[in-house]
């Protein structure tokens, strides 16, 4: 693990771009395999969108053995730094109960944060709105209002 984290600290900017470039690649052509090699060493460097897609490997058990609880570990180190996407998934994640308590109140309040920079979330907030009291929703509002992002 070191040593995949010392290489790209010493590579060039344009080569750490491109080497993370290439996790979000392989994850998305769904080479897990790759995928899990390449983005762990950012994962590990606190970048959002490794985080967010070692999230997806250990939610789906992909080239990992799934497991909620890892997933929902790595998608709150994305969602508390502001990284949008991550925080629709953690929203839905503590919706559902799934590698976190089930809790409506901060399901709400992460797919708030998202809906605002991600057009997805909209409907999966207005979702979970629906079945919310005015009380859980305005407690949800205040703790996303006070949130602030972490780096």
């Amino acid at each position: 693990m070191l040593g995949g984290v010392a290489v790209a600290v010493f590579l060039p900017g344009n080569a750490i771009a491109g080497a993370l470039e290439d996790c979000v690649t392989a994850y998305d052509r769904q080479d897990y395999a790759a995928a899990l090699q390449l983005c762990r060493p950012f994962a590990e460097q606190v970048d959002a969108r490794a985080q967010t897609r070692l999230a997806g490997m250990y939610y789906n058990g992909q080239s990992v053995q799934r497991d909620y609880a890892e997933a929902a570990n790595w998608v709150r180190k994305a969602a508390e730094q502001g990284y949008a996407p991550a925080q629709a998934y953690l929203g839905v994640m503590y919706w559902n109960g799934q590698g976190v308590p089930q809790d409506a109140i901060l399901g709400y309040m992460w797919l708030n944060l998202a809906a605002a920079h991600e057009p997805d979330a909209v409907g999966e907030r207005d979702q979970a709105a629906s079945q919310m009291t005015r009380d859980e929703i305005a407690e949800a509002q205040r703790l996303g209002r006070e949130w602030r992002p972490t780096k």
